[in-house]
């Protein structure tokens, strides 16, 4: 499978590029020199930032040249630094009497590169004031590994040209500045972790590595291998426990590079949560709010927080966090405004005295008593019937989940299964007695089912099981429920699900295993040979659709030959759950 739309590593750098100049205002591309600048920047009246590195790490860094925050950036190669001849030019077209600070990460191409090109500035005719500030805050590779060569530089750095660049802004002089943000430098800690290496375009990639189940604790942004691996891969709040040990424990003397146990630096403490390119935002979300949980179990409530996409190490299936023990003067400069493209601006989630998760507003959800109808239900019989049915269900997740990816969006078996689970657990919740409401029960399994399915399978099994308890409530009161009672309650709760769909057998979907089924149930007497018929007349409805056009559902979208592949994943579920019910009665 193709993972790129370039088939070569340097054109999406120079397109990259070109990008933020075409989308920005008072932004500039030097094409030739792989250096975004700023147009408006004063350089007698405010010092230039000016960082940069290997490309790879979008946004960062030319995602943050803007007023408030860069002045330019310099681009190398993926992964590689940038040439001194790159640099020199990007100061002598933002430099000025005022200076320029170059804020690099601590990488031994950027440190040699950058300085060299510190001094060949200093000593042109322009004579511009240049400074240099090494930023790195990396503490999975200890004070013992690193020896001279030090922290490297992560995504903490991205607070560096944040803070910085708004003290700019004010006019600092040049030594002020690069003072700060060397102890921004001294306060900041970060740790990252994946569950992978990166692929480049261009370059082939690493299968066996890719298939891995392991995660990488201590990822750096170069596609190097990680400090630590963890296999297998811990649950998700167990590495973010693992990480924030390695960012907070002042007992390490090998890593415990910044206090935070103070009161002064528990009142000032800055989130960083780093996505490294490669994680969805809906699980990025969900990683943000375990950071911000097993915090909060620390007795730690960051005065600010970020969450996004800060710096990348290009399709990194992986995030980091930072911390910054921060003073008033770096919150209120990270508060500043920028116009930098690419920041995402910091918050304060805990403003107010809310609950950071409130209760549900609605008792939907709960499980409802309601006055009993007097059709009564043989609870053990039932709860066999569920739990049977549910177990068959998750045990055919994967082949369904697999089916959908095929003809529609991948997500019917998880969907099915996540019901199934819920039914069972409520089945299981009964109270112990020989017999009991059966309209009560339904009622609330349909609840069940509502605030468990969602998609169109959770509708049409919402619908389904309302109208079977509707059909349930006609019954006579007073006595269990027989087959016969059921073959009618059921003939009559697909014909109101008929009513709410155009779906029939033949369309490719759930009906193809389900109207088979209710209609030979109808003419069957309750044996087990009658139920066992009626189940392989759904089968058989199951397997017609092999092959089948769809006419309606997400099946309807893809190529006709994924038809011929599989069968309609819906109605190989429908046909999960009957398996399961006539075998727990037979």
């Amino acid at each position: 499978m193709a993972q790129h739309f370039y088939d070569d590593d340097d054109s999406p750098v120079f397109d990259a590029l070109a990008s933020l100049a075409l989308m920005r205002p008072n932004v500039s591309f030097d094409r030739a020199q792989k250096v975004i600048y700023r147009t408006s920047h004063n350089a007698d009246t405010s010092v230039a930032l000016i960082s940069g590195g290997g490309a790879g790490h979008e946004p960062a860094h030319a995602g943050y040249v803007g007023d408030g925050a860069l002045t330019a950036a310099v681009s190398g190669f993926i992964f590689a630094s940038p040439s001194v001849a790159q640099i020199v030019s990007a100061i002598q077209r933002v430099g000025g009497s005022a200076g320029v600070l170059l804020i690099i990460k601590n990488y031994t191409g950027d440190v040699f590169h950058f300085h060299l090109a510190a001094e060949k500035a200093k000593a042109a005719v322009k004579h511009i004031p240049v400074e240099v500030l090494v930023v790195g805050d990396d503490v999975a590779v200890g004070r013992a590994q690193s020896g001279k060569v030090g922290r490297r530089g992560l995504a903490g750095t991205v607070l560096v040209h944040k803070i910085l660049g708004a003290l700019s802004e004010q006019g600092t002089p040049l030594p002020e500045v690069r003072a700060l943000g060397q102890d921004i430098v001294a306060n900041l800690v970060t740790v990252g972790t994946s569950l992978g290496h990166v692929h480049i375009p261009g370059r082939a990639s690493d299968e066996a590595v890719e298939a891995s189940n392991d995660a990488e604790l201590g990822m750096g942004i170069h596609n190097e291998p990680g400090c630590r691996v963890l296999s297998p891969r811990p649950s998700l709040t167990s590495l973010i426990d693992t990480m924030l040990d390695q960012l907070l424990d002042e007992t390490d003397a090998d890593r415990a590079y910044v206090t935070f146990s103070d009161k002064a630096a528990s009142d000032n403490i800055v989130l960083l949560v780093n996505n490294l390119g490669g994680v969805s935002p809906l699980e990025f979300g969900g990683i943000t709010a375990n950071v911000v949980r097993a915090l909060a179990k620390r007795g730690i409530r960051p005065v600010r927080s970020l969450s996004g996409t800060y710096m990348t190490s290009l399709n990194g299936p992986g995030f980091s966090i930072t911390l910054l023990r921060a003073t008033s003067q770096m919150v209120q400069l990270l508060d500043a405004p920028t116009t930098a493209v690419n920041w995402i601006p910091a918050t304060n989630i805990y403003s107010d005295a809310s609950e950071i998760e409130a209760e549900s507003a609605s008792a939907e959800s709960e499980v409802e008593e309601g006055a009993p109808s007097g059709i009564l239900l043989d609870r053990e019989l039932f709860q066999k019937a569920v739990a049977v049915a549910a177990a068959n269900v998750i045990s055919q997740e994967a082949t369904i989940t697999k089916h959908d990816r095929i003809v529609g969006d991948g997500d019917c078996g998880v969907t099915l299964a996540r019901g199934a689970k819920a039914a069972a657990s409520f089945a299981a919740s009964l109270p112990t007695a020989e017999t009991t409401d059966a309209v009560t029960v339904f009622r609330n399994l349909t609840a069940v089912v509502e605030n468990n399915m969602d998609g169109t399978s959770g509708a049409l099994y919402s619908i389904f099981f309302a109208a079977l308890t509707a059909a349930l409530a006609q019954q006579t009161s007073g006595q269990v429920l027989g087959f016969k009672a059921w073959s009618a309650a059921v003939s009559e709760a697909l014909a109101r699900l008929q009513q709410a769909t155009p779906a029939r057998q033949g369309d490719r979907t759930l009906m193809d295993g389900l109207e088979p089924f209710v209609y030979a149930l109808a003419k069957s007497d309750g044996s087990p040979a009658s139920l066992t018929a009626a189940v392989a007349a759904a089968k058989a409805g199951v397997e017609a659709t092999k092959g089948m056009k769809a006419s309606l559902g997400r099946s309807v979208y893809v190529e006709a030959s994924n038809w011929e592949a599989v069968p309609d994943p819906g109605a190989v579920g429908v046909l999960a759950i009957l398996e399961g019910i006539v075998s727990a009665l037979s």
